[in-house]
């Protein structure tokens, strides 16, 4: 008998499944039920050598053309250089692991490899020229390879865009079964479908035997799965039948006590012959980063989690950075303070910045400053307005808040009310990125596991600035900070910086 399970991210299709264990031929080998899928890498890999040759080409000739003239009138030594650099670059990318599967589309990493493989160019250019005694223009090297580094970067970012667009349209999505416990597999659906841009698209989940009829948070967590679409394949025990019956290009498996070392063994056996990755979560989720690794202890692979880096150089490093960077911030952006500033003060009465104490790091107090946006007895109406509160459970928001100005309203939309903070962060109260600073009410109730985002400073922005700001519940703005304070590093203040220029563009959760 042929029955049919719907995969949502495959949008026009419906895998049959056959009844009974025919999937299985031998223990840990598995008959093929439907042939692979072309993988989303092979329509992303070709446009991203063809971006890579393109930049490298461009600041190539540019450089030759800035340093020698006209290119139509190359010869001899310097003409080797058009010919020479861009395979020397190529080849250190391809050193470098910047087409790797795993690192494409997602993270910083494959910026990371990419900026790598620019400064690998220059060493190899160096040491050759030095090695053969070769005159070769040091102008010519300093205009093409900071130009290529940076083209590179920017065509990266172009066509990771464009695949995430693609993505949006339910195109270049890989189908996904999660398996774990309730609690566990609700969380992960939910972030899987509020991340489609990642690629995943869940196919279904696998969960324990009910024993003993559902209890209360089994039988909300169905509910819940049902309204989102994602159906219930089968259980937790028959993960492996299930993934490779159902065809789905991916298996995740959450931490529980049924999917141990024998039981992920098993899995891995099944999927062999199937084109299907497995991912498995560790407990520690919100520890990612260079402080994981897999490290031999007496014969055993254990999973070794390095202290977080936040105190020390690296916190004077980051210190001086956020003075530097809000000093020069303040100097240029000035004119357009001073410009925010008079709108502030024609648009209505009252004073020009809004200040307001807030708990910093360690638990000191502090002054914040914004520009106000709302009226001057906004405080005074809050009152009033309490009940049509659209924020989380601690913070009231709402979007359409009677008591903002016209010219507030434009300033929290772009996020320009927030650039009097530079100033907090000049006198080292803020950091440019980090957790949302708290009220002293949200901290008077705080737990001992929230307690940590007092460990740093408070940012100007933060994950939870790209991540939907006003629109995120209580629980989700402090798992996000919980996970910048864990994971701290300078690559990861440079994404979130990058990220908050989009977030901002786009005004989502700015209200």
């Amino acid at each position: 008998m042929t029955s049919v399970v719907p995969v949502p991210g495959r949008l026009s299709e419906a895998v049959p499944v056959q009844d009974g264990a025919g999937a299985f031929d031998a223990p840990g080998r598995v008959r093929r039920v439907a042939p692979p899928r072309t993988h989303w890498t092979s329509h992303y890999l070709p446009r991203v050598v063809a971006a890579d040759l393109l930049a490298v080409a461009v600041s190539v000739v540019l450089a030759y053309a800035v340093r020698f003239g006209d290119v139509s009138t190359t010869s001899g030594q310097e003409s080797l250089l058009l010919l020479v650099v861009p395979v020397i670059w190529f080849s250190a990318l391809v050193a470098s692991r910047a087409y790797e599967r795993r690192f494409m589309g997602l993270g910083s990493e494959e910026f990371g490899r990419v900026a790598r493989a620019s400064i690998l160019t220059l060493a190899i250019v160096a040491t050759t020229s030095w090695a053969f005694d070769l005159e070769i223009a040091r102008g010519y090297v300093l205009v093409a390879l900071p130009l290529g580094a940076l083209l590179l970067l920017a065509f990266r970012y172009l066509t990771r865009q464009w695949l995430h667009r693609q993505r949006e349209q339910g195109l270049h999505m890989q189908t996904l079964l999660v398996a774990g416990h309730h609690e566990g597999v609700l969380a992960t659906v939910r972030q899987v479908q509020r991340a489609r841009y990642h690629g995943m698209a869940v196919a279904g989940v696998c969960l324990p035997a009910a024993q003993g009829g559902r209890r209360g948070d089994e039988a909300f967590v169905l509910t819940q799965l049902a309204e989102m679409g994602v159906p219930v394949l089968g259980e937790l025990r028959d993960v492996a039948e299930i993934s490779v019956r159902a065809g789905v290009d991916a298996v995740a498996v959450l931490p529980t006590a049924e999917t141990d070392g024998p039981f992920l063994r098993r899995l891995g056996w099944a999927l062999e012959d199937t084109h299907a990755d497995l991912f498995v979560a560790p407990a520690v989720t919100e520890v990612v980063g260079p402080r994981v690794a897999i490290r031999p202890v007496c014969g055993l692979p254990l999973m070794h989690l390095e202290r977080p880096e936040l105190t020390g150089v690296r916190r004077i490093a980051k210190g001086t950075v956020d003075v530097a960077v809000a000093a020069l911030a303040l100097l240029l952006l000035s004119p357009v303070i001073a410009l925010i500033a008079l709108a502030v003060k024609l648009d209505s009465r009252g004073p020009v910045f809004f200040r307001q104490e807030r708990i910093g790091m360690e638990g000191r107090t502090f002054t914040m400053l914004k520009f106000r946006s709302m009226v001057v007895d906004a405080e005074a109406r809050l009152r009033e307005l309490v009940g049509s509160s659209e924020g989380n459970a601690v913070l009231f928001k709402m979007k359409h808040d009677p008591r903002i100005t016209r010219v507030g309203r434009l300033l929290r939309r772009l996020s320009l009310d927030e650039l009097p903070q530079l100033f907090n962060v000049l006198v080292g109260q803020m950091s440019l990125v980090g957790p949302r600073p708290p009220l002293a009410r949200e901290v008077a109730v705080y737990g001992h596991d929230v307690r940590r985002r007092l460990m740093v400073k408070p940012g100007l922005t933060g994950l939870w600035q790209i991540n939907g700001r006003s629109d995120l519940d209580w629980d989700e703005s402090v798992r996000l900070d919980l996970r910048y304070v864990e994971n701290w590093s300078f690559a990861f203040d440079f994404m979130i910086m990058w990220k908050t220029v989009g977030a901002v563009l786009r005004s989502r959760g700015a209200y």
